[in-house]
Formats: structure tokens, C-alpha cells, sequence
């Protein structure tokens, strides 16, 4: 005899009458001496229709309020005893055979009503390579539209300009960025458009590089673009690669730059485009860029608009490429015949991101930071140790350095960040440091302040820059030594990673305090990566599998956040999916074959459910 009970379910009464049979599944207990249930799940052993709560594996399905799961289980198993004969295979048999598949409508029982956990996974997998092989067809696809196309300029690389150019730099190329460079020149030599990543770690030197494939381009008589996601970022950009070229440092205000290349004086004419440029000046330069008097145009999603014309367009870099997408990269592509493409990124991209958004791109990897570079001491600093942080902020610019204080990141709201970074910086300058000259830096400024705050902070005259996110990538501050992150919980591995390498940058010693507000110990264990490892491929696969895709890849990544039953980490089932994709194009391009018509029509859903495919 085993005493069981359910709470607030007075119905049972009714139900559960004297002899009926039942099933029960839950936790046993020991109460008073005696074992007993307390609400465990039932099944009725008459049951014809056979057991769904109890006595077997059952699914477990997500809920709202005012439903339960035995009521979800008994629609779905309704639903698949009407409908489950109407599914049809649209997999080719030779794929099933060939990667040791199940049929689709097993699949699919056998996902809610296994016999054992074996069949579970062999369901999963059969689901899983599903999905993943919508996504390698279009990723394949667009590589296979995009390299035959053709009609790209042949830029020749045997210009001795190019090579005066890097033997004027004030330091050598590491291994890694003249491996890459080596690559790219290779494939900017073919008349089949470049599509490749230059994916570096934070200060690998990747600007140098994308600046060398600028050059050539203007060396072949054609015309090169940068486009970066923010206008710091943009103008960054336009001051760094100016400085590579002439060795002055322009000013944003004044947003052209024309520097004279040895050994015969050729001039390249650069200009810098973003949406807060006034109207007259912003249609003179596209009247400039329209006409092929500049040769290098830096700017922001400005680049994209309907009316910049860039005429002798050969080469395109899309900085921080992963924050557009791929309509937006194509747009640019489109600003004049066919460029050739270069993406770059500063956020290491973990492998099984690689395979599925970016299989249209090949890799160039730098992994290996210049001659010079500092390691960084990265520490969590708990709650009640706030004021050690700030000692510790204070006794650096005491010694004559500068540091960074970042905002935490209350939600994806520009207006929102820049309040909390005014009144951050309010705060701090009164009542913390209010013997030390405090700088603020957000989005929401205007260019000239923007500018000024810069200037400012590059000079010297700012001790400590209060800040959002936007100074996540392009900044170089030498002097800076110490990143000091409020509310560094509230940030993925990955953007931490990013802030941290803001320092490290000059010869002196540096730090990256990282400053929660959760005592938690997920957040401790988060933070504690960081502290651990300088690594960022190390760190960016953490970041993936702590986040899942969703969040890492944000919202406009629509291909990976549709997976309902593969996951990121299924290489092994990617790497299938990617095998198939290819081998499926290669024999029937259009998947026009007779044995290939229902995985067309399958795939013709899909991209008409993505009508924007993968950002």
C-alpha cells in the first residue's frame, strides 16, 4: 500500500473512482513512516490509445498559465495519431543512406514518443540535420551566386608602391598579418570577387592590413570602402588609416585627407562619410565620390544609401562585419559592379559560427598579437569592494596614466545608455574624483563633441573617460592602463573582452576591473573565464556556450535563432549538413532533378520564411 495525494485537484475524486487502474510516476517519499507520491503524474491502465503521463518517457513541453502539460500531451498525440501520416519525406534517399538517417515521420513520432533515450537522439539528429542543411544550402548558394558572378577587377599586387608603403611602416608585420595579407593579395589577382574574414584578437593589427588592400586598389586605378557600424568606430577608421598613408593625424571635422605615396608622389584622395554630415557637404562628396576623385571612402551605413555612386568600386571592407547583415554587406556590394569583398572582425567567432553564417567566406586568421603588447591583469571586483576599484583608478592617474570607466549596459537603448552614462559621469566627477578632469563619451553626443572628448582623451588633458559601449572596438589610448567595467555581469565574455583590449596598448602595465553587482556565483563563474584566459577564441566559444545562440549572435541572426532542435554544438552534425550541401549543388545546382523536387520545394519554404536569408 503506497499513500498518494494531489493537491488542489478536487476533480480527482470523480475521476480516480475505487478500482480504477492507474500508472503513476513520480518522486517517492518518506513521511511519517510511511513511503508516499505527493501530485505525481497518472495514466489510466485501460488507456487504448496507450500510456502519454506515465509509465515511459514523456515529453516534457513549454508551458504558459492556464495549461498543463497532460493537456498539451493529449492535443499533440492527437494531433500526430491525425496528421502524422499525411508527412511526406522530402530527404533524397542516397542522403538518408548515405549519413545513416531515419525517415522523416519516424523522426517525428519518435521525438515525442520514444522507447528510449537512444531513439531520442536519433530522432534529434535526424531533426537537427534538417535545419542545419536549410542553412548550408543557402550559405552555399550564396557562395556559388556570388564567386560566379564574376566580371571583379584583377588587382595586380606587383606594384612596388604597395611594397614602400609596408617598408615605411614604423614596425614589421607579425607572421600572422603577412599570412593574411599573402591571401588576400592572392585572391584580389583573380577576377572571381574576393569573399573573405579577417577574424583577429583584439589589437592583432587587422586595420593595417585591410589599409594595404585599400591601397592596392587605388594603385589599380580603382576605388576602395571601409563601412564600420558607428561613426566613432568610422571615424576611427579614417584617422588610422590616414596616419598609415601620410602620417599626420586629420581631423573628423574636416572629412577629407590627401596624402602623396612615395617614391613618386601619387596622391590618394580620402574621405570620411557618415549620416550627421550636413546635407550641402554630404552631397558635395557624394558629387566627389560620384566623379572618382576620391579614392577611399570610410564611413558608416551612409555608404549604402541609394545615392552614393562609387563608380570604380573594386574593393569593399565591412568592419565588425557580424553587425550587419547580409542584405546590408550586399548593398554595399552593389555601389558599382562586382568588388571584391573583405569582412573583418575583432570578436573571435567561435568555429560552429563559422560553419553555418559565415560558410560563403574564406578565413584569414591573425592570431598573434605585435611586439609590444601588454598582458593585462583582469580581476572581479565584488560588490562591496567598489571603493578599492576606484582607489585603484585614482592611484593610476596619479602615476600620470588614464583610464576608462564603462557603463553597464541597462538595455539596447541608445537614449537610454547615454542617461545612465550622464548620470554615471555626474556622479563620479562630483563625488568620487572631483579632483581629477572626467571626460563622457556616448552615442548620442554630437560629432564636434564627440571629437572634442577624443582629442581630449588622446592629449592627456582627460584623466578618465566615462563611457557606453561605443568605445568597444577602435580606440587606441597608449596611456591608457586601467578598464574599470560597472555592472561587467550584465555583458556578454566576448564584449568584455573587447573593452578589456582598450588597455594593454602602451609600455606600462595594465588592468581590467571588472565590477559586478551580482554576488552570484553564475556571474563570478562567468567573470572568473576572464581572469583566467587573454585567449579570445578561447573565450568567444565560452561565450557561446554560456549565452547559447540567441543572445551571442543577437537578433538579426534569424537562421540560427530558428533552430528548434539543433544546436550550435553539434559540429559533427554541421559539419554532415555542410558535406551534403556542397555535394547536392555540385551535381544539381538549382536542385531541378526529379529525385530532388521535394527538397527544393522544402527549401523554397524556407528561404521564403528568411526573406532576408542570414544577417
Amino acid at each position: 500500500n503506497i499513500r498518494v495525494i494531489w493537491f488542489n485537484q478536487a476533480y480527482l475524486v470523480k475521476t480516480l473512482t475505487p478500482g480504477t487502474r492507474i500508472i503513476i510516476s513520480g518522486e517517492a517519499k518518506v513521511y511519517r513512516g510511511r513511503i508516499m507520491f505527493q501530485s505525481p503524474e497518472y495514466d489510466f491502465l485501460d488507456e487504448r490509445e496507450g500510456y502519454m503521463h506515465a509509465g515511459r518517457l514523456v515529453p516534457i513541453y513549454p508551458l504558459t498559465e492556464g495549461l498543463y502539460q497532460r493537456t498539451i500531451r493529449r492535443a499533440v498525440k492527437q494531433a500526430l495519431d491525425a496528421a502524422l501520416r499525411q508527412v511526406r519525406e522530402y530527404m533524397p534517399q542516397d542522403t538518408l543512406r548515405l549519413y545513416d538517417l531515419m525517415g522523416l515521420r519516424k523522426a517525428i513520432s519518435l521525438m515525442h514518443y520514444p522507447e528510449s533515450p537512444e531513439q531520442v537522439e536519433q530522432a534529434r539528429r535526424r531533426i537537427a540535420f534538417d535545419e542545419m542543411l536549410m542553412l548550408q544550402l543557402i550559405v552555399a548558394r550564396r557562395r556559388i551566386e556570388w564567386q560566379s558572378s564574376g566580371g571583379a577587377v584583377r588587382l595586380h599586387s606587383d606594384d612596388r608602391r604597395l611594397s614602400v608603403f609596408l617598408d615605411s611602416l614604423p614596425y614589421n608585420l607579425t607572421g600572422g598579418q603577412k599570412n593574411s595579407l599573402n591571401e588576400i593579395l592572392r585572391d584580389l589577382n583573380r577576377e572571381i570577387p574576393m569573399s573573405r574574414l579577417l577574424q583577429g584578437d583584439v589589437g592583432s593589427g587587422k586595420t593595417v592590413v585591410a589599409a594595404a588592400a585599400l591601397l592596392l586598389a587605388v594603385l589599380n586605378d580603382c576605388q576602395g570602402a571601409l563601412m564600420a557600424p558607428t561613426e566613432i568606430l568610422s571615424e576611427q577608421h579614417f584617422m588610422t588609416v590616414s596616419n598609415l598613408l601620410g602620417g599626420e593625424t586629420p581631423s573628423t571635422s574636416e572629412p577629407y585627407f590627401t596624402a602623396k605615396l612615395p617614391p613618386d608622389g601619387r596622391e590618394i584622395r580620402v574621405c570620411l562619410l557618415t549620416g550627421s554630415l550636413r546635407k550641402r557637404a554630404k552631397d558635395e562628396m557624394h558629387r566627389h565620390i560620384s566623379e572618382g576623385e576620391v579614392d577611399i571612402i570610410i564611413g558608416t551605413q551612409a555608404l549604402i544609401q541609394e545615392s552614393v555612386d562609387i563608380p570604380k568600386l573594386a574593393l569593399v571592407v565591412v568592419d565588425e562585419q557580424h553587425r550587419f547583415g547580409v542584405m546590408q554587406r550586399m548593398n554595399l556590394r552593389d555601389r558599382g559592379g562586382t568588388p571584391h569583398m573583405l569582412a573583418m572582425s575583432a570578436t573571435p567567432i567561435p568555429r560552429s559560427v563559422r560553419l553555418t553564417m559565415l560558410g560563403d567566406l574564406e578565413l584569414s586568421t591573425i592570431d598573434e598579437l605585435p611586439p609590444g603588447r601588454q598582458q593585462i591583469r583582469t580581476r572581479w571586483v565584488p560588490p562591496n569592494q567598489r571603493d578599492n576599484a576606484y582607489a585603484i583608478v585614482r592611484q593610476e592617474v596619479k602615476a600620470g596614466r588614464q583610464a576608462f570607466i564603462i557603463c553597464p549596459l541597462i538595455e539596447e537603448s541608445e537614449a537610454i545608455q547615454a542617461r545612465a552614462a550622464t548620470e554615471e559621469y555626474e556622479r563620479l566627477s562630483r563625488l568620487v574624483f572631483p579632483d581629477m578632469r572626467v571626460g563622457l563619451l556616448h552615442g548620442r553626443l554630437i560629432q564636434d563633441e564627440r571629437d572634442a572628448v577624443m582629442r581630449g582623451f588622446q592629449s592627456g588633458e582627460i584623466d578618465i573617460l566615462v563611457a557606453t559601449s561605443v568605445i568597444e572596438v577602435g580606440i587606441d589610448i597608449p596611456n591608457a592602463t586601467v578598464m574599470l567595467i560597472d555592472g561587467a555581469d550584465r555583458f556578454g565574455l566576448a564584449q568584455l573582452h573587447q573593452f578589456r583590449g582598450r588597455v594593454g596598448r602602451g609600455e606600462h602595465p595594465s588592468q581590467c576591473l571588472l565590477l559586478s553587482d551580482s554576488a552570484g556565483i553564475s556571474a563570478h563563474e562567468r567573470i572568473r573565464i576572464l581572469e583566467r584566459t587573454m585567449d579570445g577564441f578561447e573565450i568567444a566559444e565560452e561565450d557561446l556556450r554560456i549565452r547559447g545562440a540567441g543572445e551571442y549572435m543577437g537578433t538579426r541572426q534569424s537562421g540560427l535563432n530558428d533552430l528548434k532542435v539543433a544546436r550550435l554544438t553539434d559540429l559533427d552534425i554541421m559539419r554532415m549538413a555542410r558535406q551534403e550541401a556542397k555535394r547536392l549543388l555540385d551535381v544539381d545546382r538549382d536542385l531541378a532533378l526529379p529525385e530532388h523536387s521535394a527538397l527544393a520545394a522544402r527549401f523554397d519554404g524556407y528561404r521564403a520564411s528568411h526573406p532576408v536569408e542570414i544577417s
